[in-house]
């Protein structure tokens, strides 16, 4: 390459290096430059939000203080409705509850030549000495107990209020299964066996308990009504009534 002659190649030497510092110097500028310009731009930033919060929270509590505070209402208590007049219970009715209280739940057992069959009995209060109440016996059906069966029908609570007994004979689980009684089974006598074990109750009832003889009424659900149907049959004259479903 020729170099220029003269004051003309000083010409030229002279605008290179002035290009070169000038591009080097605005590098250098244009970067420092930037980075004071963030960093200004940030700390003004910073201050407007500190100054915006803070503008923001004086105002709200200048709004706060001067909107009024709704006046407290005083509570009113709702009237309470007027309670209907009660009536007087009758007389016949409280002594029916009464004596349901007051009334006794005998357990016992039936001993024969079928076995052991165990029964509750339900007394009205107060008997009187030689006093003989009417006898209503209650042949449960199957999966039935005494005690669940005098629950369902209430029977007691009508005992205590009319003045009868209630017999509830049981049947013995290991007799049958399902609590059933065994009214069908004729062939083996065992049906013969548990209506003689009922009237082996019905025995001790009327000589230890109060029974009237002379005035038992048999009533049967389901297979205590087939039972209910046999005694009858069997031994007609000690019964006054017979009642099955």
């Amino acid at each position: 390459m020729k170099k220029p002659k003269g004051s003309a190649w000083a010409r030229s030497l002279g605008r290179n290096v002035g290009r070169t510092l000038v591009r080097d110097v605005g590098r250098k500028v244009g970067s420092n430059f930037g980075r004071t310009m963030a960093r200004s731009v940030a700390a003004i930033g910073r201050q407007a939000l500190q100054a915006g919060s803070l503008a923001l929270v004086q105002a709200l509590g200048q709004a706060a203080k001067a909107r009024p505070r709704p006046k407290r209402q005083a509570r009113r208590t709702p009237a309470r409705p007027a309670q209907a007049v009660r009536k007087p219970v009758p007389a016949r009715r409280l002594a029916a509850v009464a004596a349901v209280a007051a009334g006794s739940w005998t357990p016992g057992v039936a001993l024969g030549p079928a076995g052991a069959r165990r029964y509750r009995l339900y007394s009205p209060p107060v008997l009187l000495p030689g006093e003989r109440l009417p006898l209503l016996v209650l042949l449960h059906g199957c999966t039935q107990d005494a005690d669940g069966f005098a629950a369902s029908t209430r029977m007691n609570r009508l005992a205590a209020s009319e003045r009868f007994l209630v017999l509830y004979p049981e049947q013995d689980r290991l007799a049958n299964g399902q609590g059933c009684w065994n009214w069908y089974d004729t062939d083996r006598s065992r049906a013969q066996g548990e209506a003689d074990l009922v009237l082996q109750a019905i025995d001790q009832v009327c000589l230890l308990r109060g029974g009237d003889r002379t005035r038992v009424l048999l009533a049967g659900l389901s297979a205590g009504a087939s039972l209910a149907a046999l005694l009858a049959v069997r031994h007609p004259a000690r019964f006054c009534g017979v009642v099955m479903h």
